[in-house]
């Protein structure tokens, strides 16, 4: 199949396969822990109704999505891919340039079989081990609604020129999660030697370029040689990004830190709460934390961005581009901003 791909196919196939390996490699380590420390029919249990779920929301949202006018869709996707894209970005260059560490799945698996030990084992309905089924549902569904997320927007928005867009876009996610669930279970142990931060870089500038790509398409600008101009959006993300993580290592060594992490705009509800505020405020905390991430400015910025594009006439294509860049500049530069302490005195 992969020897009939054009250039933007095979992008689109690469872009899914490696964003999908990335949460596929997180929720087997989650899987691995609960099997493990608990009970493997209870894991595999809250696996198989967290697949089913996740594949119920893209074929439930898939057709749905697509009934949408294409200059809505491009421009709601390319927003949402901007940001997912951007939170990617900042995470992987400030591992890259030694201010966050690397994502250690080994540690991530201690630490998931200590806390499973400790708690008691219950049964519920036909599950033997509600711990185990619930740590497996939860990491398979929280990993998976991002890989659905990614078929479902890669897959729709280039349907219309590419019918088999979709179908490209699926598979590439079934490869990489079947690839990375067989080499885990035969492994028996976390993917730690996978270069997670390595491909989270990658898929950040692709999700970042195509969000640019489509979100300002959404809002009426026209890009100068249509989609020739991914070849120029995709290496200029890529030289910003190596320029900042240069930028951040020469802050390192100067002694810079991390900064204080914001204030999230929402918090999750105190367990003191009653039931239905929980459910509620968990709920809609979760969607925040989904979708917005850890810095509410990032999302606001790219709304604004689009937003004046959309004002403008149809040669505005440059101000998203100038808007992802001064965003980036912006919060990494504040992220990394902690002085050193004063040793003099």
């Amino acid at each position: 199949m992969l020897q009939t791909l054009s250039g933007a196919d095979f992008a689109l196939f690469i872009s899914v396969f490696l964003a999908c390996t990335v949460e596929a490699v997180e929720a087997v380590t989650i899987v691995l822990a609960a099997g493990t420390s608990r009970n493997w029919r209870s894991a595999f249990q809250g696996v198989i109704s967290a697949l089913t779920l996740l594949a119920a929301l893209i074929f439930t949202l898939g057709p749905s999505i697509e009934k949408l006018p294409e200059s809505i869709l491009q421009l709601a996707v390319g927003g949402l891919l901007l940001i997912f894209g951007m939170q990617w970005l900042r995470k992987a260059i400030l591992r890259a340039s030694g201010f966050n560490a690397l994502h250690d799945e080994e540690k991530i698996f201690r630490e998931e079989v200590q806390a499973a030990e400790k708690v008691a084992r219950v049964s519920h309905f036909v599950v033997s081990d509600w711990y185990a089924f619930m740590l497996s549902f939860k990491g398979v569904l929280l990993e998976g609604l991002e890989v659905a997320f990614i078929v479902v927007t890669f897959g729709v928005i280039q349907k219309g020129s590419n019918p088999q867009a979709f179908s490209l876009a699926l598979w590439a996610a079934l490869s990489s999660v079947v690839l990375v669930t067989i080499a885990g279970f035969v492994i028996h142990k976390p993917l730690s030697r996978v270069p997670e931060n390595s491909m989270k870089f990658i898929v950040g500038i692709l999700l970042t370029s195509f969000g640019i790509f489509w979100g300002a398409e959404g809002a009426g600008a026209n890009w100068p040689h249509h989609d020739l101009s991914l070849l120029v959006i995709i290496p200029s993300v890529a030289a910003l990004c190596f320029l900042l993580i240069e930028i951040l290592k020469a802050r390192k060594v100067k002694g810079f830190r991390v900064s204080a992490p914001r204030s999230p705009l929402i918090s999750p509800p105190k367990k003191t709460a009653s039931g239905i505020i929980r459910f509620t405020g968990g709920f809609i905390y979760f969607w925040y934390d989904f979708i917005i991430g850890d810095d509410w400015r990032v999302a606001a910025a790219i709304v604004l961005a689009l937003t004046a594009t959309h004002s403008l006439d149809s040669n505005s294509w440059w101000l998203l581009p100038a808007a992802v860049a001064a965003v980036l500049i912006f919060t990494l530069l504040e992220a990394s901003a902690a002085k050193p302490s004063d040793t003099s005195q």
